[in-house]
């Protein structure tokens, strides 16, 4: 009888290559998307930064913030190309935000119920609960220099209350300016998906 000598793998051990491989590869993937996700968050705090900057400085002689909108703030190169979603018609010019969601800019006011253009909001939609959560209960400024009023999570009119506006959220007094306390957020966000809406209110 002959002694054959067998090249090759049979195929148990074939599927534990192939087993090890998928391993690795869930393992990889899960920081990839992590590594994403902190990217994403850390641009969407920049931009939010450089808008809230730049729209202060641009608006600053002028006493108000009458007239400021995505469009005109596009007009007066506040905001940069490569947030525009839609540049045309004007109709519908539309920008977008690093998790793929919308962005908004308008005219505000220092105290509920008023019209005077005192202030202004930024308005990040489309947000996965996680960023929500981060955006929400990030501190955007603190002492009276900073011209940050409160943050408001939600899409609908009747919960835009900010905190710090006075409105009996959290206790606190008109014009304190506070980010969202971890467990009124957590509340706030709770739901999960990729669609909330995180708005912050500066002056």
């Amino acid at each position: 009888m002959k002694n054959m000598n067998e090249n090759g793998r049979s195929m148990v051990e074939m599927l534990g290559v192939l087993a090890i491989i998928g391993v690795l590869s869930a393992g990889g993937l899960a920081g990839y998307s992590k590594a994403m996700f902190k990217h994403k968050l850390n641009s969407t705090m920049d931009q939010i930064t450089m808008l809230v900057t730049n729209i202060r400085t641009m608006y600053g002689t002028q006493g108000n913030y009458n007239g400021l909108s995505d469009l005109s703030a596009y007009k007066l190169g506040i905001i940069p190309e490569t947030m525009v979603k839609v540049k045309s018609p004007s109709a519908n010019f539309a920008l977008s935000n690093p998790f793929k969601g919308g962005v908004a800019i308008a005219t505000s006011t220092t105290k509920s119920g008023g019209t005077d253009g005192t202030a202004f909001t930024v308005t990040y939609s489309g947000l996965p609960k996680e960023a929500c959560l981060a955006l929400a209960t990030a501190d955007f400024g603190s002492g009276a220099g900073s011209g940050y009023i409160g943050v408001n999570v939600g899409a609908s009119a009747t919960d835009k209350v900010y905190v710090g506006t006075g409105s009996g959220t959290n206790g606190r007094a008109e014009g304190e300016s506070y980010s969202m306390a971890d467990a009124l957020a957590s509340t706030a966000c709770g739901a999960a998906g990729e669609n909330h809406t995180v708005s912050w209110k500066f002056y």
